[in-house]
């Protein structure tokens, strides 16, 4: 649960970060940020705890001494202004972001942990690591295609690898956890997004 993914704000209240519960209390616990509900009321770590009392919903919570505290699944920085960067970063999750977890040959969305990254044209080949060269691929289709381009293999590429745009939705949750408490905050950046209660 300590480990499990908080949203954070810049004090626009426009998504900079994620981080875990555990470093979310820290943070709250020393002024550095507020947790936010539903209607956007900020809240100490006093006022969060009093608020909390018995957890409403079934939300997720910590349990102290004291009683529960719900886990703010959204916390706002006090002091911070700037904006996220807008780059996208070349990596492993995302490019798996990017293609939604699915296999670019075979639409398939098996598990992360049966997902690999594949060189279009491959690096035997002269292909390049690079965003319009690399995609998501399930291990059979990677395993059918091996080091030939799809046309070699006899497989199709869906869609054409691309830079994605930048957006926060992409430089936030590369990993793809999502919560419906972060709907009011990224909702309008990806309509498309389905959102959990639990990671």
């Amino acid at each position: 649960m300590l480990n499990s993914s908080v949203l954070v704000l810049n004090r626009s209240f426009l998504p900079i970060h994620v981080t875990s519960v555990r470093r979310a209390f820290s943070l709250i616990y020393r002024g550095g940020a507020n947790a936010v509900n539903e209607n956007y009321e900020t809240f100490d770590f006093n006022r969060w705890c009093v608020r909390g009392g018995p957890v409403a919903g079934g939300g997720d919570f910590i349990r102290t001494l004291g009683g529960k505290i719900p886990v703010p699944r959204v916390i706002v920085l006090r002091s911070y202004d700037r904006m996220p960067r807008k780059h996208v970063r070349f990596s492993r999750a995302n490019i798996f972001s990017r293609d939604t977890n699915t296999c670019q040959y075979c639409d398939s969305m098996p598990p992360r942990s049966q997902l690999n990254l594949d060189h279009v044209v491959p690096r035997a080949q002269g292909g390049k690591t690079t965003w319009e060269n690399v995609v998501c691929c399930c291990i059979p289709c990677n395993r059918r295609k091996g080091g030939r381009t799809p046309e070699q293999a006899g497989v199709r590429l869906r869609r054409t690898p691309r830079r994605p745009r930048w957006s926060p939705l992409m430089s936030v949750i590369p990993h793809g956890i999502r919560y419906q408490e972060w709907r009011p905050f990224l909702g309008k950046f990806n309509k498309s997004v389905e959102f959990s209660r639990s990671a």
